[in-house]
């Protein structure tokens, strides 16, 4: 009697998210090894790699690419004792017809074995196909069934041949722009997600009120360039992004109505400071881990936390428990090169989220013995897109400027 174990998506994976198949990394027939990624899922906010509970040969699929997946459903069966029967006939040398069953060995015949997993990458090599615009038809695959692994993409771009491809690659788009040609892009079920929370927030929620403020980053700029190698000598990278929280906590001890969620019948207001962080992941789109308990933490405690979510969200590591639980979002604009802008409230039903714009060298007017004098300051525009059901300009202010004397008054480490 065959021995079969199911692969199932827990529920604890997905933490209540929806999850779409992605893509399935093995093909019926397919030996998959205990640990093994076998199928990937896309939520509207991370991917999610479901790992084979066993060793074994992978006999059926019960979802396709595309198809919406709930918690803790079956994914697919695998056949432990088609495995142990593969490893048998390795050492005796038998043909592998007299191993699997026949149903198995016409499926897995009908898969090019040098092509049929060419496709299909993880997130982190999906990424550096992005960055450097390779072509996946001119690198060479080490994976089971000529999967293309990192390594591979990396060697790759290290050879110098991902620079001509994309030079090819520039050339083409400028003869099919001349012949007014195009193609459509599906959108993801993260770029879907963005957009509908977008929707609703602007126009079918929350009505939209913007402060800004001008900002100081001298005394910072100065802390950092003090504590920055004290910093990378326990491995913590020290971003302005880590005084941002810090100031962020400080400013909702003074107005802890920011520091909320929006009810109908109640304002919900949170002892724990939980900031989620916009992370870009490109074109793909964007992603907000949280930072939790911002208030218990000093400024090595942030950074660090910072840079392991920063990490795994650029090597799609995030798990949907690391996007839950926010009470306030971050969105760092500048980093892109934008001076101001008035972010949207996408985490509702939080009623605030920050924006910091590019911070540049300004000439400002002071007075110095009852003259006017100018000097170069480095600025940058701070802000605060308030959900005015929630509060008001008074508290929208008032933060804002608690926020603005911590940074430009800090001391603390």
């Amino acid at each position: 009697m065959m021995s079969v174990q199911e692969l199932r998506l827990t529920a604890e994976q997905l933490e209540g998210t929806e999850a779409t198949l992605s893509q399935w990394l093995f093909n019926i027939g397919d030996a998959v090894s205990e640990g093994e990624p076998v199928v990937e899922l896309e939520t509207d906010k991370v991917a999610i790699e479901v790992v084979a509970p066993c060793s074994g040969v992978l006999t059926e699929h019960k979802f396709k690419p595309g198809d919406k997946v709930e918690p803790d459903s079956v994914m697919a069966l695998i056949n432990t004792e088609a495995q142990q029967s593969v490893s048998q006939a390795d050492k005796a040398n038998k043909p592998e017809e007299n191993v699997l069953t026949t149903n198995v060995v016409a499926q897995q015949s009908a898969v090019n074995p040098d092509q049929s997993c060419r496709h299909l990458m993880g997130p982190a090599v999906r990424k550096l196909v992005a960055e450097h615009n390779l072509d996946i038809e001119q690198m060479q695959g080490s994976g089971r069934g000529g999967r293309i692994t990192r390594e591979d993409a990396l060697s790759y771009i290290a050879s110098g041949q991902a620079q001509k491809t994309a030079s090819n690659n520039a050339i083409n788009s400028a003869v099919a722009m001349a012949d007014m040609n195009s193609r459509m892009v599906p959108h993801s079920s993260m770029r879907k997600a963005i957009a509908k929370h977008m929707v609703e927030s602007l126009l079918e929620k929350a009505p939209h009120v913007t402060s800004v403020f001008e900002m100081d980053m001298s005394n910072i700029i100065e802390h950092r360039k003090w504590h920055k190698k004290e910093f990378a000598e326990k491995g913590v990278n020290l971003t302005f992004t880590a005084y941002f929280l810090a100031a962020s906590a400080k400013a909702m001890a003074a107005v802890p109505d920011m520091n909320a969620q929006f009810h109908e019948d109640a304002l919900e207001i949170f002892q724990s400071i939980n900031i989620g962080v916009g992370t870009a992941l490109g074109d793909k789109g964007l992603v907000v881990p949280v930072v939790k308990n911002v208030q218990a933490m000093d400024l090595l405690g942030i950074a660090q936390a910072l840079d392991d979510q920063t990490q795994r969200a650029r090597e799609n590591k995030l798990t949907p428990f690391d996007m839950k639980g926010g009470t306030f979002t971050i969105s760092n604009h500048g980093v892109s090169g934008s001076l101001m802008a008035a972010p949207i409230i996408i985490n509702q039903p939080q009623v605030a989220i920050l924006g910091i714009g590019k911070m540049e060298k300004r000439v400002e007017v002071i007075e110095v013995d009852g003259r006017d004098e100018m000097r170069i300051r480095p600025k940058c525009y701070v802000s605060l897109s308030i959900d005015h059901r929630a509060v008001d300009a008074h508290q929208t202010n008032a933060w804002l400027s608690c926020f603005v004397n911590e940074i430009e008054t800090w001391g603390g480490v």
